[in-house]
């Protein structure tokens, strides 16, 4: 039987200051992702969902427009990744395996640097901006509130928080700047890799 459980941080909760200060990781980790947790287990509690694993959760859940479990186990889902993809003085120079791919799918670092901030920033309300592999071809895009890419056929391996509880805290109503301090600052890339 399935319990779910908030994964802990490779890093301090202070780690990431002043980029993400530590206020944020409390609130985000420590609150936002347990309570995503919390309500996955009680949603799934005694059900046929209970035997399966969080992706097939996920997928079931959107084909059967089950809001409840479907905006949980995701949101556990993408925190599980957005986690991973930082790390203490991130960003900087990219692992050649992907700087190669980026560099033949988007023509180069900056096109595809500009294109993932720019989802992040146009994503209206709260959602994410991702970096996947659809059909062995890097693309980004950007999805509403707990939406993942993995129900539509694609494999994340980068993604960014846009919800305001994110960020709020640290930047107020800047979005644009969060997104290119991650980007540039925070971004794990050898974890980003590992992903391909």
């Amino acid at each position: 039987i399935n319990m779910f459980e908030l994964p802990k941080l490779d890093y301090s909760n202070s780690a990431l200051s002043p980029i993400m200060s530590e206020q944020t990781l409390d609130l985000h980790h420590g609150k936002h992702h347990q309570t995503y947790i919390t309500n996955l287990n009680n949603f799934i509690k005694s059900s046929e969902y209970e035997k399966l694993s969080l992706e097939e959760i996920i997928k079931k859940s959107s084909s059967e427009n089950k809001a409840g479990i479907f905006n949980n186990a995701s949101q556990h889902w993408n925190h599980n990744l957005f986690w991973k993809c930082m790390k203490p003085n991130g960003g900087g120079k990219l692992p050649p395996k992907l700087e190669d791919k980026i560099k033949k799918d988007f023509g180069s670092f900056e096109k595809f640097r500009a294109e993932f901030i720019n989802a992040g920033v146009t994503q209206f309300g709260s959602g994410w901006c991702w970096l996947s592999v659809k059909e062995d071809k890097l693309v980004v895009s950007k999805s509403p509130n707990a939406e993942n890419p993995t129900i539509h056929n694609m494999k994340p391996i980068l993604g960014c928080d846009v919800w305001e509880h994110s960020y709020y805290l640290d930047y107020k109503n800047k979005r644009p700047i969060y997104l290119e301090n991650f980007f540039d600052k925070l971004i794990n890339w050898e974890f980003v890799e590992s992903n391909l």
